[in-house]
């Protein structure tokens, strides 16, 4: 990671990229699924397999936090579903309008 000049830190660019695609791959996985529904364990297995751009349980993880700190998905009961944005998102674009 790169320090700021004021302590904090910053990710590499490719780091960044790296995590917009797990975000991209775990919301385009939720958002296929739903109305079914998993943990966020079993979103990583799913996601985990030979033909997976997923090779650790944590960068699915990450993805997942970072989509709820967006306001993209959300855990309920334990289980990660996408928020009513993103299936309305989802609805819009799928509309082709």
């Amino acid at each position: 990671m790169h320090h700021k000049a004021n302590g904090g830190h910053s990710q590499r660019p490719q780091d960044h990229a790296q995590d917009i695609r797990d975000q991209a791959v775990v919301l385009t996985f939720v958002l296929a699924l739903n109305p079914d529904h998993l943990t966020i364990p079993q979103v990583a297995r799913s996601l985990n397999g030979e033909e997976s751009p997923f090779e650790r349980a944590d960068a699915v993880e990450r993805a997942v936090r970072d989509l709820v700190g967006v306001g993209l998905i959300q855990i309920d009961g334990g289980l990660v579903k996408p928020t009513a944005a993103a299936v309305r998102f989802l609805a819009l674009i799928e509309s082709g309008v």
